[in-house]
C-alpha cells in the first residue's frame, strides 16, 4: 500500500512496584503481549498472569505500545487480576459451554456432529487453558462458541431456522440496553492514539469493544456533537453500548466494521476539513449515519433477501431490504429514552436529522451505485456547498466511500477484512446452493480467489469513485486514492502469480498423462 514507516524512540513509562520506582523502557514496536510479560517481570508477576495497569487515580490504562508516557511523580501500578476474579470469569465460561452443549444434545442427535462439537470444543478449552483463562480469551471463546451454534444451525436445512430472518416479536429484547449507569472501562486515549484516529491509516485490529466504544464515544466530543445537541453523556454511552449489542457476530458485518466505517468518516471529516464547509447538524448525521449503517446485519445480503423471500424482503417489497431494516432498528433505539441522544433536539429538527441520516443508510446499497455516482459527478465540477441538493449528494457519497474503504488502509490492516468478506460470502453461497438458489459467481468458494475479488472492485467501483471525490478534495490523493493504486497492482501481481502456477500445474499434469500412456 502507500503507507510509509516512522522511526520510534523507545517508550519509557515508570512503575511503583512494593513502594519502589521501577524503571520499564521498551520498543514501540512491541506487541501487547510482550509488553504485558515485561511488565509481569518488573513487577515480580509470575508469566501468564493476567493483569491490569491503573494510574494514580486508579483509572484502567490500556496495556499497548501507544500508553501515554508517565513520570517518576505520577507512578502507574500493575496489578493481578485476583483468583476470584478469574475463578468467575471461569464459572461463566463453563456455563455457557453447559447451557450450548445442552441446546446441541436436544436439537441435533446425529453422533458425527455430538464428535465434531466435542472436538471443537476441546480445542477451544485447550485455548483458554494455554492463554491462562485470560478475559479477552474467553470473550473470544465465547463468539467462537456463538458462530458455531449458527453454523449448525444453518445445517439443519430449510429455511424455517433461517438466521437471516429477523422476527420483531422475538429480537425485540436486543434492543433494549441495560438502564443502569454504563460502566465500560475508562480507557486513557494517549496523544498518539488520538492523532492517528484521525487517519485512514489507522489499524482497526488492535482495539478490544470496550476501547473501540470509548473511541467512538471520544469522536463525539471531540467534533463538538455533545454540545451541538445537548447529550447528556451517560445517555451517549447507553446509546454506544445498545448499538454494540445490536450488530451480530458475522464475519465481516459486525461491530468492528461499524467501528471501521466510523472512524473513516471521522478521518475524512479532518482529511477534508469539512467542519469549514458543513454544519455541525450535517456532522452529527454523517458520524450517526456510519455508527448505524449495518445494525442487525444478518451476514445475508439483499440478493439472498429476496431470492429465499425472507420476512425483510416481504416486509420492505424487495426494495433495499437490509438497508431499511438498519434504519428500523437505529430509530427503535433512539426511540428509547435512556437512549435517545437527539431528546434535546427540538421535534422539526429531528424529523429533519432522522431524514437525513435514513438517506444516507439507503445509500449504502450497492445496487444504487452508479445512480448515486453519476449524480455526483454532473454537480462536483461546480459544486456550491450552499446548496442543499449538493450537500446531500456529498454525505451519500461520503458514506459510501467509508462504507467500503478497507482497501485505502495499510494492507496489513485491509487484507484480514477480505479474508472475512469471502467468509461470509461463502456462508452465503454454501447457503443458497443448499436451497437451490442462485450463487453469485464472485461469492462461489469454487470460482473466486482473493485477487480476482479485488480487482475488479478496486479497478471499476473503488478508484472511479475515489478520483470523483479527488476533484472536489484534492488532499486526498497521496494518503486515500494512491493506496488504491497501490492495492489493484498488489493483487494483478498476486492474479500474474496465481495464473503461472496454474499454468504450470497444468502442463505437469499433463506431462504426467503422457508419461503414463507411454509406459
Amino acid at each position: 500500500m502507500g503507507s510509509s514507516s516512522s522511526s520510534y524512540a523507545p517508550k519509557t513509562i515508570y512503575l511503583d512496584v512494593g513502594g519502589k520506582v521501577q524503571k520499564v523502557v521498551f520498543s514501540r514496536h512491541c506487541s501487547p503481549f510482550d509488553i504485558k510479560e515485561l511488565l509481569c517481570s518488573s513487577s515480580n508477576i509470575p508469566r501468564n498472569t493476567a493483569i491490569m495497569m491503573v494510574d494514580p487515580e486508579g483509572a484502567l490504562v490500556s496495556i499497548d505500545p501507544t500508553m501515554p508516557a508517565n513520570s517518576p511523580n505520577s507512578l502507574y501500578k500493575v496489578v493481578p487480576l485476583s483468583a476470584g476474579q478469574l475463578g468467575e470469569k471461569e464459572d461463566m465460561f463453563q456455563n455457557v459451554l453447559s447451557q450450548v452443549a445442552d441446546q446441541f444434545s436436544r436439537a441435533f442427535r446425529i453422533n458425527e456432529l455430538k464428535t465434531e462439537i466435542t472436538n471443537r470444543l476441546a480445542m477451544l478449552e485447550k485455548r483458554v487453558e494455554l492463554e491462562g483463562l485470560k478475559v479477552v480469551e474467553i470473550e473470544k471463546c465465547k463468539n467462537d462458541l456463538k458462530k458455531l451454534r449458527d453454523e449448525m444451525a444453518s445445517r439443519g436445512g430449510g429455511r424455517v431456522n433461517c438466521p437471516c430472518k429477523y422476527n420483531f416479536s422475538e429480537d425485540g429484547k436486543k434492543v433494549t440496553p441495560r438502564r443502569d449507569v454504563p460502566n465500560y472501562p475508562k480507557y486513557t486515549l494517549s496523544q498518539e492514539t488520538i492523532e492517528a484516529l484521525k487517519k485512514p491509516t489507522f489499524d482497526v485490529w488492535h482495539w478490544e469493544h470496550n476501547e473501540m466504544l470509548s473511541c467512538l464515544e471520544y469522536m463525539y466530543h471531540d467534533l463538538g456533537l455533545v454540545k451541538e445537541f445537548s447529550m447528556n453523556p451517560i445517555t451517549l454511552k447507553r446509546w454506544l453500548l445498545g448499538i454494540q449489542e445490536n450488530y451480530r457476530n458475522n464475519p465481516f458485518h459486525n461491530f468492528r466494521h461499524c467501528f471501521c466505517v466510523s472512524q473513516m468518516m471521522y478521518g475524512m471529516i479532518h482529511l477534508c476539513n469539512l467542519q469549514e464547509k458543513l454544519t455541525l447538524t450535517d456532522m452529527g448525521i454523517l458520524m450517526t449515519a456510519a455508527v448505524c449503517h449495518d445494525l442487525d446485519h444478518p451476514g445475508y445480503n439483499n440478493t439472498y433477501q429476496i431470492n429465499a423471500r425472507t420476512e425483510l424482503a416481504v416486509r420492505y417489497n424487495d426494495i433495499s431490504p437490509l438497508e431499511n431494516h438498519h434504519c428500523a432498528v437505529a430509530f427503535q433505539i433512539l426511540s428509547l429514552p435512556e437512549c435517545n441522544i437527539f431528546a434535546n433536539v427540538d421535534p422539526e429538527s429531528f424529523k429533519q436529522i432522522r431524514q437525513a441520516i435514513i438517506t444516507l443508510i439507503l445509500a449504502t446499497d450497492m445496487a444504487r451505485h452508479g445512480e448515486i455516482l453519476d449524480s455526483f459527478k454532473q454537480k462536483v465540477d461546480n459544486f456550491d456547498f450552499t446548496n442543499e441538493e449538493h450537500v446531500t449528494c456529498l454525505k451519500m457519497v461520503l458514506i459510501k466511500c467509508c462504507d467500503i474503504s478497507n482497501e485505502v488502509r495499510p494492507t496489513e490492516v485491509a487484507e484480514p477484512w477480505v479474508d472475512c468478506l469471502l467468509e461470509e460470502y461463502f456462508m452465503q453461497s454454501d447457503r443458497e446452493k443448499c436451497e437451490g438458489l442462485p450463487v453469485a459467481p464472485f461469492m462461489d468458494r469454487d470460482k473466486v480467489t482473493k485477487p480476482t475479488a479485488q480487482i475488479g472492485f478496486i479497478k471499476f467501483v473503488l478508484i472511479p469513485m475515489f478520483e470523483t471525490v479527488m476533484k472536489l478534495f484534492p488532499q486526498i490523493e497521496e494518503i486515500m486514492v494512491q493506496p488504491l493504486r497501490d492495492s489493484r497492482d498488489h493483487y494483478e501481481e498476486l492474479k500474474q502469480i496465481d495464473d503461472a502456477m496454474t499454468e504450470a500445474q497444468k502442463k505437469q499434469t499433463e506431462s504426467m498423462s503422457l508419461g503414463g500412456k507411454k509406459k
